[in-house]
């Protein structure tokens, strides 16, 4: 006798299940990958907390409390006390995707992120990944 047949979820489904999944990582095990990625290739702990300043409004401690806080990486972003109005300047490629087009807004503000961790670790000027 076969079991019940498995419910096919739609294209729109799965999507947001993969979101989840992400908005409920933790933000400083997500924090320790970017900075791996970056100071392997040359660059500092410091310039990462700097991007995420830049990009979220946080103060460095209050990074370091979110950290410590096990606060998910969604909430991270939709805590964020002043997101910086000029990320939407940040255009490309990240993961398959360009930023600009991420319809899902908590989506886009996460993948704004991975994008200035891409330029830092590829050498691109602070002030070029700040958008100065």
């Amino acid at each position: 006798m076969k079991g019940l047949p498995h419910p096919v979820k739609t294209k729109s489904e799965e999507f947001n299940m993969e979101n989840e999944k992400v908005y409920a990582m933790s933000f400083g095990k997500i924090y320790s990958l970017l900075v791996s990625k970056a100071e392997k290739k040359g660059r500092t702990q410091a310039e990462v907390d700097k991007i995420i300043c830049w990009l979220t409004g946080y103060r460095p401690e209050e990074i370091t409390d979110a950290i410590q806080s096990a606060v998910c990486y969604g909430d991270f972003f939709r805590n964020a006390p002043q997101p910086n109005p000029a990320r939407r300047q940040i255009k490309g490629v990240i993961c398959g995707v360009r930023v600009e087009e991420i319809t899902e807004p908590l989506m886009q503000e996460i993948r704004y992120l991975d994008k200035l961790i891409d330029e830092l670790a590829k050498g691109k000027a602070m002030d070029k990944i700040l958008r100065a």
